[in-house]
């Protein structure tokens, strides 16, 4: 088991500094309430929704506005929205590639936002297909370091699908195919292993890698695209090295 995506490492990083600024709790919410509306409301006959939960438990978001996204979304409850999935691709700069999932109530906004978000901060957008080939769909759980080694997780996820186990650095994570998210969720529960998160993610085929004037601005662009209410994850092909990141934090 091998392979190492520096921009998972700088993405679970940069979740960690978000949850504490609250940033995330909007975005969790959603993905509860949505999970709801596709699949049902008992999280027990849904896993995405049971995914769902559990990171929007692990992130602190009150239990409360969890359970009232759970309702909102399986109709036990009036004023859920209309969200709709699209992406958008471009360019940020150094000619890294920019995959950008939305969920939103309103395209024209979501387009809007994200087009000034890119553009402005020295990326362009690009058309449908052109970058979304650079990425590949997988499932990603990640588990926190604490309490158990790369060996176990790898025993308990091995025959489950699981093809890598990477080092964060603060924590681990387990890439499968999409299709094996379940089987591999439910293999590190049955091992007695504690998981931060699990779900679909984009993970780059090749990537690109930058120094330190394109690490900022590629970084610039993703807080940008971020900032948006409308915006619920940025993925990029960058290889930003360690010793950069640290440096520009």
């Amino acid at each position: 088991m091998s392979g190492h995506s520096k921009w998972a490492t700088t993405k679970h990083k940069k979740a960690v500094i978000d949850a504490k600024r609250g940033k995330l709790f909007a975005k969790l919410i959603k993905n509860v309430e949505v999970a709801a509306r596709t699949g049902g409301g008992d999280p027990d006959g849904n896993p995405t929704l049971y995914d769902a939960i559990q990171k929007a438990r692990k992130n602190s978001v009150p239990l409360d506005n969890i359970e009232r996204a759970r309702k909102r979304g399986s109709g036990e409850e009036g004023g859920g929205a209309d969200w709709q999935t699209i992406m958008y691709e471009g360019y940020a700069p150094g000619g890294v590639a920019l995959l950008v999932e939305c969920l939103t109530d309103n395209r024209n906004r979501a387009a809007s936002e994200v087009r000034v978000a890119v553009t402005r901060n020295g990326g362009s957008m690009a058309d449908a297909g052109s970058v979304s080939y650079l990425f590949n769909r997988k499932g990603v759980v990640i588990v926190p370091k604490e309490g158990t080694t790369e060996d176990d997780i790898t025993l308990a996820v091995l025959e489950a699908g699981a093809e890598d186990v990477n080092d964060l650095g603060e924590a681990f994570e387990v890439v499968c195919e999409a299709g094996d998210l379940l089987a591999v969720r439910t293999a590190l529960q049955e091992a007695g292993i504690d998981y931060e998160s699990a779900e679909s993610s984009f993970l780059p085929s090749v990537e690109v890698p930058v120094g330190e004037e394109d690490a900022r601005k590629v970084l610039r662009v993703v807080d940008a695209l971020e900032d948006s209410d409308d915006v619920q994850n940025v993925f990029t092909n960058a290889d930003i090295p360690d010793d950069i990141m640290e440096k520009i934090g």
